[in-house]
Formats: C-alpha cells, structure tokens, sequence
C-alpha cells in the first residue's frame, strides 16, 4: 500500500530535525481499567480505506511543512488484472503556505479480512503487494507482526523494477485505554529521496479502533524530521 508517509517524504529534502509530542490522553477517560486488546484490522480500515481527513505539521529549517491528507472510497475497481476496492489518497504539501508537492495515489484491497494488493500513483508508479499475514480482528499491547512485501514499478507494464520495501505493525500502550498502533516501512520506501531511510507512522487509537491522532517519524541517517497531527 502507499504509506502516507511517502506522499510527504517525496517533497522533503531531509536536513533539519523537527519534534513533536503524542498528545494528551482525554481527561474524562476512565483511568482504573487497562484495556489490553486493541482491533488493529479496524484501525487500519479506518486509516487507509475510510473517507477521512487529516493535518500534519512540522518545523524544518525554520519552515512550517504541512500535509493536509485526504482518502476518499472510490468504491469497487481493476487492478493487476482483477477486482479489488479502491482508495485515493491526496496529499498536498507546503511549506510556509507555498505548494510544494501534491500526490495522488490509489491504494487497492480486498475486505474480510483486509489484504491490500498494491497501489497506483498520479506519477504513473505501479505497485504490487504481497501480503505475508493477516492482520487480526484483535491484538494486544506487545504484538507485532511483519505485513506486507512491495515490488514498485515505472508504470503499469511492470517491465522497470523501481524498487522494493517491506511493512511492518506494531502494538504498544499509550495510555490505560488508548494504544499507538504503528506501521514501520523498509529503506527502499524514500526511492526518490533518501535510499537509506525510513518511515514510521503510529496513530493513536482506542478499542475500538477509532483515530484519535497521529505522528509520523521519516528518518534518515543522523536525521530525523517529526510530523503531527493537528
């Protein structure tokens, strides 16, 4: 799947370090009970296949970056010769109000269970996904799993080999009823980049699966730039 943090990290050149915090917990949450599963499946629908919006925002060489990040469900589609849901994702990046990138992509899956199968991009880039495991109805704080293998492409004919990266989730506790449910991407994720670097975006999330906020984390090495939610 095309990760939102490769919409952002293609308009950055990656030079400064920026931070960032989680967020508070709500102060009206019930604080005597420790929830301790957490529906990572539901959590991934909601982030990648739902219509929703999104603001990140970070400081970079005294500049502000921002990424307003909108999925629309663009329903029941074709892809690499067969049926599957598709999701757009736009994303337009600035800096100090000025355009700096904006990409669209579409992220293809199938439900019950959610398996993504790969994604298509306004720069003509083709991808293909391999899903190694399925993601489960219910995790607890802890678990961790590799997700998927992608083999990117120029374009749909699949004959240029772009570049290859792996997925990954995670589970930890954040608070007694919320955990960070975060997705860790291989090097080859910033192919026109930074080859050598990483992303990681966590996204705080309730039981049921709800997003409350996010944070993605693009690094490189001996830096390392922080995006949050706003």
């Amino acid at each position: 799947m095309k990760a939102l943090a490769l919409c952002i990290a293609a308009a950055l050149s990656l030079s400064a370090c920026a931070s960032m915090n989680n967020g508070n917990t709500n102060p009206n949450s019930p604080t005597n009970q420790i929830v301790t599963q957490y529906p990572v499946e539901t959590a991934m629908i909601n982030i990648y296949t739902k219509q929703s919006t999104q603001k990140l925002m970070a400081k970079v060489d005294n500049q502000d970056i921002v990424a307003d990040i909108k999925v629309t469900p663009k329903g029941t589609m074709l892809f690499d010769g067969k049926s599957a849901q598709g999701a757009e994702v736009n994303t337009i990046t600035k800096s100090n109000n000025q355009l700096i990138n904006q990409s669209v992509s579409i992220n293809y899956f199938t439900l019950n269970p959610l398996v993504f199968r790969g994604y298509t991009d306004s720069s003509g880039e083709y991808s293909v996904a391999t899903q190694t495991t399925t993601l489960p109805k219910l995790a607890k704080v802890g678990d961790s799993s590799p997700l998927l293998t992608e083999n990117v492409y120029s374009d749909s004919s699949k004959r240029q080999h772009k570049g290859r990266y792996t997925q990954s989730w995670s589970l930890a506790q954040d608070s007694n009823n919320t955990a960070l449910f975060c997705i860790d991407t291989s090097t080859n994720m910033l192919l026109n980049v930074d080859p050598e670097g990483t992303t990681t975006e966590c996204y705080k999330i309730n039981a049921k699966g709800d997003i409350l906020a996010s944070q993605l984390t693009i690094n490189a090495p001996n830096e390392t730039i922080k995006f949050t939610s706003q």
